[in-house]
């Protein structure tokens, strides 16, 4: 791999940057004419570093390499195309045009391995658009739910719709679904969304699990009444035990490692100045790489809710609204991802993704691995997302290394 891949890297990732649905801010979501616009162009540099490219039945960009005689198993690489609103460049593309490019020193040497290559742009792995999560790699892992295809967006669009309009059909989503017998892993490498790595001078690390969540829906109903005439002690002041809740939340998801609780989004009514609030929902969100831990904490939240909620006089309601079980990293790949990055001088070191990742569907097929690159501040999801090209670079490396020696399960 030469020198100025990182270049070459961040200057991709700027012209992908550049398609999107909204001026001024970088928004490309499932089967929009951007989605379009940045498929025909990595498929374009699939086909110049030496790859087969296609879109998949659901959308996704495809590219194949093949092993030193066609048809055989591959490892499959990839990572999302699609973005949140007003994202940053990197999310998801950096493990797209990362592979490429390691595809592209493969092809220039002429070096074929012992397996086939994929290389995969998922379609939607945010779920803007309509609402679902992991499109694109619920399509390839076969677990895609057929009942979304009649989900509309804002516009009242369904997704049946507009796969049509993007020149797809419904009916055949079913055929991007892929056979384990022809996937000997999945691996993703992608920004850390986190500031761990910075925080300890790595520019490298390798994922041990993507995170579970649990998510519910709270309502908090009380009594509304005058601000100035209902004394402190006969109120039932909904935004006052919600916000209690809150903290309560707060406090419990830091009692230990790897679990992390957020409420974001809180909405109060009636709403005004003057007036007691009377009712008040909020969101929360609970994540852990164990299973187990998280559950636990999502049964303490909620009886720690119910008491607060009695103890204050108000009623409370809380809905369960998402429930994704974690999706831990094969240790064979942990240890040649290890390797790999040891390779470049850098110490391993080894950190969960409290983030969701595509791996979270590909799981359902076959074993999964993940390698983070350090991001700046840990920011994500913002415009202010950034890398360093040396980071770029690093990656790419660590990448290409693993590849290299990429030995599948059953001779590792």
């Amino acid at each position: 791999m030469g020198a100025g891949v990182g270049a070459a890297i961040c200057d991709r990732l700027d012209r992908l940057g550049a398609l999107t649905e909204e001026p001024g801010r970088l928004t490309r979501t499932f089967l929009s004419p951007a989605q379009r616009k940045a498929d025909d162009l990595v498929l374009s540099w699939m086909r110049d570093a030496g790859m087969v490219a296609r879109l998949d039945a659901v959308g996704n960009v495809v590219g194949r390499y093949e092993g030193c005689r066609p048809g055989l198993p591959a490892l499959m690489i990839g990572s999302h195309l699609d973005t949140v609103r007003d994202a940053g460049r990197y999310d998801g593309m950096l493990g797209v045009v990362t592979a490429i490019s390691c595809i592209e020193t493969l092809d220039r040497a002429g070096h074929r391995l012992p397996f086939a290559l994929e290389i995969v742009g998922f379609a939607d792995e945010e779920g803007v658009r309509f609402g679902a999560t992991m499109l694109g790699s619920r399509a390839v892992a076969g677990t895609f739910d057929s009942g979304l295809l009649m989900h509309p967006d804002r516009d009242g669009v369904t997704m049946a719709e507009a796969l049509h309009g993007f020149g797809l059909e419904a009916a055949r989503v079913g055929e991007a679904a892929r056979r384990p017998e022809e996937i000997l892993a999945y691996v993703e490498l992608h920004i850390e969304q986190g500031p761990v790595l910075e925080q300890i001078g790595l520019p490298a690390g390798c994922v041990t699990s993507i995170s579970g969540a649990t998510r519910f829906v709270v309502d908090v109903t009380g009594e509304a009444g005058h601000a100035g005439t209902v004394p402190m002690g006969c109120r039932r002041d909904a935004l006052a035990a919600a916000a209690e809740c809150i903290a309560a939340i707060e406090t419990r998801c830091s009692a230990e490692d790897g679990l992390v609780g957020t409420v974001g989004q809180l909405e109060v009514a009636p709403g005004a100045i003057n007036v007691i609030p009377g009712h008040a929902r909020f969101s929360i969100d609970i994540r852990a790489p164990d299973d187990a831990q998280r559950q636990r904490c999502a049964d303490d939240v909620q009886s720690l809710a119910a008491a607060i909620c009695e103890r204050r006089r108000v009623a409370i309601e809380t809905r369960k609204i998402h429930d994704l079980p974690a999706a831990p990293c094969a240790p064979w790949l942990m240890d040649q991802i290890d390797t790999a990055i040891a390779a470049q001088g850098i110490t391993p070191f080894r950190l969960p993704s409290g983030a969701g990742h595509d791996g979270m569907a590909m799981i359902a097929l076959c074993d999964i691995g993940m390698i983070f690159v350090r991001c700046a501040g840990g920011i994500s999801h913002n415009p202010a997302e950034a890398i360093t090209q040396q980071d770029a670079e690093i990656g790419a490396r660590v990448l290409l290394n693993f590849i290299r020696d990429f030995k599948p399960r059953t001779t590792a």
